[in-house]
């Protein structure tokens, strides 16, 4: 070798400040990481499905109601709009099966106690025939799926009567 030559050394060898057994716990809180992210996103996107079919169950509700309260006058029509409304009926069937389907079922209101998470209360009812907070009267048909209500019945509650006193003279 000649003087204008160096001899490069290799640089010291660095002590890996991480073993083996840190590497592979660090691997296997990556592994989890990841699984627990795929399953969060699993579920939020089945949460977004069912949420979008509900709402969507919910906007064709009032189309539904109106058919069926057209329905209730059929028996009294002519023989040849009888048939158009058993049609009708079959239709409204099916959209009441496609709503089975995806777990979104009416669901009865009338003698059971007032639940705000179910009822919407649009008249009170004074009556001394049930106790007062009870549901009397379904104006409207309420609908739940497995986790919430999509629609709520909007309903008569019933309220205590008012004992009138008689005013003195």
């Amino acid at each position: 070798m000649s003087e204008t030559e160096e001899t490069v050394e290799p640089p010291e060898k660095i002590e890996n400040p991480l073993d083996e057994e840190d590497y592979q716990e660090k691997y296997l809180r990556l592994l989890a990481e990841g699984e627990n992210m795929r399953k969060r996103l699993l579920k939020e996107r089945q949460d977004f499905a069912r949420l979008s079919v509900e709402q969507m169950a919910a906007d064709f509700l009032p189309a539904m109601d109106n058919l069926e309260q057209a329905l209730k006058f059929a028996d009294q029509m002519s023989p040849e709009v009888k048939n158009w409304a058993m049609g009708f009926s079959m239709i409204l069937a099916q959209m009441q099966d496609v709503l089975t389907q995806h777990g979104i079922l009416p669901f009865e209101s009338v003698g059971k106690p007032f639940d705000p998470h179910l009822h919407e209360a649009i008249e009170m009812v004074a009556t001394d025939e049930c106790p007062s907070g009870t549901v009397v009267k379904e104006m409207v048909r309420g609908y739940r799926s497995r986790e919430r209500t999509v629609r709520a019945a909007r309903v008569a509650v019933s309220k205590d009567l008012e004992q009138k006193e008689p005013k003195p003279e």
